[in-house]
Order: structure tokens, then C-alpha cells, then sequence
């Protein structure tokens, strides 16, 4: 075992460890701190399989864009910041599929690789990289940013319980003359 498999190892349990207690912790907010700390180990281990390219993808989109909108989702609607009873759930079901969907998946990689080496292509250029996003992933990216632009107007929408409520109706009383001229008492 080298170096780089070690440091790849510790970084996969950070991952891990990071992401099990996303999903097991009461607080929202640190669900969201959690989520970087395990994407900022995915993009680790990026840079020690030498996808450099990759990892810097990961920390700015993943880790300084959407763990960030997703907080900005959470205080615009006003959602509870401290612990949270109504995330008290069961966890024997999900620790059931979630745990059944690892072995699944790691009984398939091992019954499709039976521990060969694989050869790997020659590494890309950016280049190379650039021109597979911009000519066949170009809609996914596009219907992506379309489906986060979205989260925010509904997250703004829902922080905003003003927006969609009919205006009050005048009835023409002193009231409501006071009301309209600018600098009213009201």
C-alpha cells in the first residue's frame, strides 16, 4: 500500500463519516457544514487520483455554490436553526435500504472487477474537457442552472408571505386617506 492509497482511504472515511452524520443530525444548519466538510473530501480525493481539474470544479460549484445556496435556502424561509424535532424520525428503514444498497453495490464492483488492474486512458487537457461539456453536456447544464434559479424564487416566494395576497380594499374613510399620502402615521 502506498502513500496515495492511504491518504485516498482516510479521505474516503472523512467522506463518509461526513455524510452519515449529514443525514443522522437534528440541525439543519450543521447538516449544511457537514455536506462541505464531505465534499470538501470527495474533492481531496480528487486531487490524489491527480483529477486536479475536477477537484477545483468540486470545491467551487458543489462546495462554494450549492452548499451556499442551500443555506441562504434555509434562512430565507425561515426555517429552525437549532435542533429540530420533527427530523426525529425512525432511522431503522433508511439504515435498512441504505445499507442494502451499499452491499448491492459492492458485491456488483467486486463480481465486475475480482480485484484486476484496470487500465486507465491517458489523462485528459482541459481542453479536451472543455469541449465535452460545451458540445454534449451543454442542455444538462443549462436545465441544472434553470432547476437552482427556480429554488431560489420559490425559496424567496415562501420567505415572503406578503407576495400573492390580494391588496386590502379602501373604503374611501380618513384611514385609509392617511394610509395613501407618503410620510402617513401609519
Amino acid at each position: 500500500m502506498t502513500g496515495a492509497d492511504v491518504l485516498l482511504l482516510a479521505l474516503g472515511a472523512v467522506a463518509v463519516g461526513a455524510g452519515v452524520l449529514v443525514v443522522t443530525t437534528k440541525h439543519l444548519v450543521r447538516a449544511g457544514l457537514y455536506l462541505v466538510v464531505c465534499l470538501g473530501a470527495l474533492a481531496g480525493d480528487f486531487l490524489v487520483l491527480s483529477a486536479e481539474l475536477v477537484a477545483w470544479v468540486q470545491v467551487l460549484i458543489y462546495v462554494g455554490a450549492v452548499v451556499v445556496l442551500l443555506l441562504f435556502a434555509v434562512m430565507l424561509t425561515r426555517a429552525p436553526i437549532g435542533a429540530s424535532d420533527d427530523l426525529d424520525r425512525p432511522g431503522w428503514p433508511a439504515a435498512l435500504i441504505g445499507g442494502g444498497s451499499g452491499l448491492g453495490l459492492t458485491a456488483l464492483l467486486v463480481d465486475a472487477y475480482r480485484w484486476s488492474t484496470v487500465t486507465l486512458p491517458d489523462a485528459g487537457t482541459a481542453e479536451r474537457l472543455g469541449e465535452q461539456i460545451f458540445q454534449s453536456w451543454v442542455l444538462p447544464f443549462e436545465v441544472l442552472s434553470v432547476l437552482l434559479l427556480s429554488a431560489l424564487v420559490g425559496a424567496i416566494v415562501l420567505s415572503r408571505p406578503d407576495i400573492g395576497r390580494a391588496a386590502p380594499q379602501r373604503d374611501g374613510t380618513a384611514a385609509d386617506l392617511v394610509d395613501s399620502e407618503p410620510g402617513g402615521r401609519r
